[in-house]
């Protein structure tokens, strides 16, 4: 899935509506969804996604910034780690639990400075 599809596919998930075609239709009032939840979401996503793998890919083509690369990086870690120790169900678990607190931590002064790569 490309990071446009995903994150198109995230949008549709949070409850953004939605034309005929699939592309966002714009409402008036703001997302419903925070920028600590949506990175959550996606680097929850990307995390699974490197460990099913093995490898991880190119930051901008998963749609994550240079920050929310990082918090991926720490999370996938740290879910090696839990994988190997206590299963899979764990390893899941983590990944949900230090997506949410990083990104939650990132966004706590709202969006971050420095660009948006950063």
């Amino acid at each position: 899935m490309t990071a446009l599809g995903l994150g198109l596919a995230l949008l549709t998930a949070c409850g953004a509506p939605t034309a005929p075609t699939g592309r966002h239709t714009p409402t008036g009032s703001p997302s419903a969804v925070s920028d600590a939840a949506l990175c959550a979401r996606i680097v929850a996503h990307w995390s699974r996604e490197v460990l099913d793998s093995g490898t991880y890919g190119d930051y901008q083509s998963m749609g994550l910034s240079n920050g929310q690369y990082e918090i991926l990086r720490d999370v996938v870690e740290a879910a090696r780690a839990v994988a190997r120790q206590q299963g899979a169900a764990a390893s899941d678990r983590l990944i949900d639990r230090r997506s949410r607190s990083a990104c939650a931590d990132r966004y706590r002064h709202g969006a971050p400075s420095g660009g948006p790569w950063r």
